[in-house]
């Protein structure tokens, strides 16, 4: 294994003939292509034709001689490594197959199929897949004992979150629980243990996670010399793709496979690195010099797809950062309109507005609808144009898949609302029954089965002279039946539907969601969630929208109908070419459209407030903007509502969002909704 690659001559004539690289590219991209063997770090602005610098890139090695099973190309999906491989293909008239491309995974797992057995692993290893990893998880939490602990202590699927980011950022456990997830700090050591069970149940199964596919190649790397010069002496030359967007671990498994011959091209943005909250590192492309000696540093400014107009707006929107790499990305384009400010009164004003402004660019100015995206920075900013949208009858799709009301917090909440509402409601029931330890589906659906036949607040039988709550006591009186895990949990929810029974506060649906959650399920999100603070601004957005309800019936009602539009024939139409897009910023990355709304543009939304209690995170915000900017072609709307309405109902002044600040009044123009149109 200790034998060096030796090159074929550069002089060889390459298959697939000779491609014109001067002519085929800008004066920026050549300098990349072409760029001498070393160290090199190609910074590509939005819209500047990366992947195609990175295609021609991989051609000009491969006409340089240099052979295909040499050359490492690591991308974060496989569509790019596909899409990069057809195109290679295309230039030089056959496709290297020999070439090693796809995901910074697939390469783990092929290299670690041919190295399994020097780690304790068997060849034929298993990939665990998500529902997999949690149910192994499960296992060794009731192994430890750790399920018998009753609540406060984090679910499967949290401590799948904690030990992959663990894994990711390469940090110890103890850390990373005290950085991120501080509720949990005094049960730290029996997280690591529980991990450690993990590790060990998974090497006895033969099997690995998704983490274990680059955690245990760096082990490999790391412990195995020869298996390191090994990979060292074949990559020959490797390209990163979206290196912004490697964690920790990623890094140090391509600075490990480079630290022999530093032919190494990494491609990216630093304006374009918005990872963090998943374990991207922003010094990773910051400090790439740092770590690679003498790097060359190649900066592709030129922008293919949106007006002048809205790159000016873009590069103002980003200067305000100290930690980047300048460049200011020049439009090839034809000049536009402005990018515009829509000032609106709340955030039902501006829901209407988009929705107006959407119709007039599909009905009068002939957009299709597949080419206009709302872009946000949390789910819950789209609440109030969710509702208009279906109101209005314009089919749109949610990148996530899950619309507001369809998820799965909301729904538990709004349970409790309807078996008030209607204790006949057995779907309710069990969805709350499941929400609580030591019961399942089985259990939920038996005592409903035991439930149901007890007199109702209306039934004639009922013993009116008992005091309580009617639907309260209906469940005290199973108290005995329930598992015996079950029994303290039970009590709180006998006590919290006693509490909502209350006739005045079934005035007020907003209170309600609020007890909801002050009774524990604030608890269950952070055991069951690792996204909770996410989730439960979610649920005070549902509550701060219940305020305009008098009762709790006219509440329910409102969501049934906005939650099943498909009767109403405005569910999404089957081709996406045909719908609005609606997306947070995060999931956009990527896509451009003709036309782009940015929403709820206000300072402690956009930027969040939690993102400024986080080091650096005001810049990563500023580059969530930079992101939803860039995603527009030809028009660009940036709106904020003046007043919000909040949990208490009480309606407060929001400012609008220090980014829109940052941007010279001359490079936008504002729109006064009253020379638009009524929105009233």
């Amino acid at each position: 294994m200790s034998h060096d690659y030796v090159m074929r001559p550069s002089g060889e004539e390459p298959a697939g003939g000779s491609i014109d690289y001067r002519a085929e590219l800008n004066d920026q991209q050549y300098a990349a292509v072409t760029a001498p063997p070393g160290p090199s770090l190609v910074i590509a602005g939005a819209g500047s034709g990366k992947t195609r610098t990175l295609t021609y890139r991989v051609a000009y090695l491969l006409e340089q001689g240099i052979a295909a099973d040499r050359i490492l190309l690591l991308t974060f999906t496989n569509k790019a490594a596909r899409e990069m491989m057809r195109r290679v293909g295309d230039l030089l008239g056959k496709e290297p197959s020999s070439l090693w491309g796809g995901t910074f995974h697939s390469i783990g797992n092929r290299i670690l199929r041919q190295q399994a057995q020097i780690i304790g692993y068997a060849k034929d290893f298993t990939i665990l897949d998500r529902e997999d990893s949690r149910h192994l998880l499960a296992a060794c939490l009731h192994e430890t004992g750790a399920d018998e602990k009753g609540a406060g202590f984090p679910k499967a699927d949290v401590l799948g979150e904690i030990f992959s980011l663990a894994a990711n950022t390469l940090e110890p456990v103890a850390d990373l629980v005290a950085r991120s997830y501080d509720h949990f700090v005094g049960l730290a050591g029996r997280i690591e243990e529980i991990r450690r069970a993990y590790q060990e149940r998974k090497r006895r199964s033969n099997a690995m996670d998704f983490d274990d596919l680059l955690a245990l190649w760096l082990e490999l790397l790391r412990t195995k010399p020869e298996i390191l010069e090994y990979y060292q002496r074949r990559f020959q030359f490797i390209l990163v793709d979206e290196y912004q967007d490697t964690n920790r671990l990623q890094s140090a498994i391509i600075d490990l496979l480079a630290a022999r011959h530093h032919n190494l091209m990494v491609v990216g943005d630093d304006a374009q690195s918005i990872y963090s909250w998943r374990g991207a590192d922003f010094a990773n492309i910051l400090r790439f010099g740092d770590r690679h000696a003498g790097a060359r540093i190649y900066k592709i400014e030129t922008n293919y797809r949106s007006t002048p107009e809205i790159l000016s707006a873009a590069n103002a929107a980003i200067a305000a950062n100290r930690e980047q790499y300048p460049k200011v990305l020049a439009a090839a384009r034809e000049s536009g309109d402005k990018p515009a400010v829509v000032a609106c009164l709340d955030p039902f004003q501006q829901a209407a507005f988009v929705a107006q402004r959407v119709r007039d660019l599909h009905e009068e100015e002939g957009e299709s609808l597949g080419q206009i995206a709302v872009l946000y920075r949390s789910h819950f900013h789209a609440l109030e144009l969710q509702l208009e949208l279906t109101k209005q009858g314009i089919p749109f799709s949610i990148t996530s898949g899950i619309r507001f009301f369809e998820q799965a917090h909301i729904k538990d909440v709004t349970a409790y609302l309807k078996l008030i509402a209607n204790p006949r409601d057995e779907v309710a029931f069990q969805r709350i029954a499941q929400l609580l330890p030591g019961i399942g589906e089985k259990g939920a659906a038996k005592l409903w089965g035991q439930l149901a036949p007890l007199p109702l607040p209306s039934d004639p039988v009922l013993d009116v002279v008992e005091s309580g709550p009617a639907q309260a006591r209906r469940l005290q009186s199973l108290a005995a039946r329930v598992p015996k895990k079950t029994a303290a949990a039970w009590a709180q929810l006998t006590a919290t539907i006693a509490q909502l029974e209350a006739a005045d506060l079934q005035a007020k649906p907003a209170g309600m969601i609020r007890l909801v959650l002050d009774a524990g399920y604030d608890d269950y999100l952070r055991e069951n969630y690792d996204n909770h603070r996410t989730r439960l601004e979610d649920l005070q957005q549902l509550g701060a929208f219940a305020t305009q309800f008098n009762t709790l019936e006219e509440f329910l009602t409102q969501l049934a109908l906005l939650t099943n539009v498909e009767s109403e024939g405005q569910q999404p139409r089957r081709d996406e070419g045909d719908q609005l897009r609606l997306s947070t910023i995060h999931q956009a990355k990527g896509l451009e459209f003709n036309v782009v709304f940015v929403i709820m543009l206000c300072d402690g939304l956009f930027p969040s407030l939690r993102s400024l209690e986080v080091p650096a995170g005001e810049e990563e915000e500023r580059r969530l903007f930079y992101v939803a900017v860039t995603r527009a072609r030809n028009q660009l709307y940036l709106s904020h509502p003046l007043v919000r309405r909040g949990f208490d109902g009480a309606t407060t002044p929001h400012l609008a969002s220090r980014f829109l600040g940052e941007i010279p009044p001359d490079l936008l123009e504002t729109w006064n909704l009253r020379d638009y149109h009524s929105y009233e």
